[in-house]
């Protein structure tokens, strides 16, 4: 009998996939881009096959994604594959969780996140001055620029 703890239980599914993404770090101090290949894909992260190592905690941004997205993680996990040291499996953990490898049925524990894939630069389908906000009179009134519109007084 498989005794489930919270220690070694997983928050979503993972499952097998080939998605080639852009990886890039967004550390100055730790410089990195590459093509990289996503091995592994859950709603929390991934793992992808690379050609350096990258050190724990680096924030990255995946880009390239299908859709056109891109979404920023932190590197969770950094393994050599193999023993030449030429490629390494890097450990990924998603800041915003959900289906954005664009997996059309994803697991049923990826539903708990949102399904859509991060939007690519292109404008939303609500233009942002139909945009609501709920005004609260003692808020600073810089908060109350809806994000995305025009910013009045800013070049």
């Amino acid at each position: 009998m498989e005794v489930l703890t919270p220690k070694t239980t997983r928050r979503s599914t993972r499952i097998r996939v080939e998605i080639p993404v852009t990886v890039t770090s967004l550390d100055r101090m730790r410089p990195f881009a590459d093509k990289c290949m996503v091995l592994v894909a859950s709603a929390q992260g991934c793992g992808f096959r690379s050609s350096q190592p990258l050190q724990l905690e680096t924030p990255i941004m995946l880009s390239d994604l299908p859709g056109g997205g891109s979404v920023t993680a932190r590197v969770a996990n950094s393994l050599p594959l193999g023993d030449d040291g030429k490629q390494f499996l890097i450990g990924a953990a998603l800041y915003t969780h959900g289906n954005v490898w664009g997996i059309a049925d994803p697991p049923e524990d990826w539903k708990f996140a949102p399904q859509t894939a991060p939007a690519p630069a292109a404008a939303s389908a609500v233009p942002p001055s139909a945009a609501q906000l709920k005004v609260n009179k003692k808020a600073w009134p810089y908060n109350l620029i809806p994000e995305g519109s025009a910013r009045p007084g800013r070049k």
